[in-house]
């Protein structure tokens, strides 16, 4: 075990806990835990009419996780006893439930969720609205090399093979490409602010956000190129030849 020594006092450190706080915001790191009899003793509250045994916070955890209605009718009822006062008086004491403030702020965050994520889909939507009609004007135009191919011997098959991995490799390498652009810009980001801009956090890319994006954009653009290639693959070589 370490020794520590705080205000000439010596002390041994039987333990650590984990670190929570981020960037600039490391308040709660920094804090030493000791027993109550020995704060009490040791560093006593200063000031006038204030009793040695005085403490400025108390802070409890319920038995119940994330269900402090129990815990807090029966902290009213200890303090109230030992202070004189009404349990049932709410402004008797400054109190500041965590439970109900995360709460708070998991609706806050879940709304932005929803919002953001109304935001990606409308996005991706527009980027396979673009994909589609990229490949469906593509597919069109080559109505004449599709009846060349099938006058040389191609079968329905190899031709619609072809167009298949034609829509793969263009929508799934650029995919890639935009996730890699996308990944050295938030690194970039990285580099120049995290520990260098007070709150600052770096966006980062979540792997099944990308995966769905690229596996969604690349099912459109094959479909999008299999379906006309399809078409004109039904047709006779020469009608096929006649398109413009």
């Amino acid at each position: 075990m370490a020794v520590g020594n705080l205000d000439g006092n010596d002390f041994t450190v039987i333990g650590e806990v984990a670190r929570i706080g981020r960037g600039n915001n490391t308040y709660d790191d920094e804090k030493v835990y000791i027993p109550i009899t020995t704060m009490q003793e040791l560093f006593p509250l200063k000031g006038d009419n204030i009793p040695q045994d005085a403490l400025t916070s108390i802070q409890y955890r319920p038995t119940i996780q994330n269900d402090d209605s129990a815990a807090s009718i029966a902290v009213h009822r200890v303090i109230a006893q030992n202070h004189g006062f009404d349990p049932s008086l709410k402004d008797a004491f400054n109190e500041w439930d965590t439970i109900e403030e995360a709460h708070l702020i998991g609706i806050i965050f879940t709304a932005m969720d929803i919002f953001l994520g109304s935001v990606g889909i409308v996005t991706l939507g527009l980027g396979a609205v673009g994909i589609i009609n990229i490949m469906l004007v593509s597919v069109t135009e080559r109505t004449r090399e599709i009846g060349v191919m099938k006058a040389v011997g191609a079968t329905r098959r190899s031709i619609l093979a072809q167009f298949f991995w034609e829509g793969l490799l263009l929508t799934g390498i650029s995919g890639l490409i935009g996730i890699a652009v996308s990944a050295a810009f938030m690194a970039l980001l990285q580099a120049a602010f995290t520990d260098k801009v007070p709150g600052f956090d770096p966006p980062r890319i979540v792997p099944w956000s990308a995966a769905l994006a690229l596996g969604s954009l690349t099912i459109c653009g094959i479909v999008s190129g299999l379906y006309p290639a399809s078409k004109a693959a039904a047709l006779d070589p020469i009608e096929a030849l006649r398109r413009e």
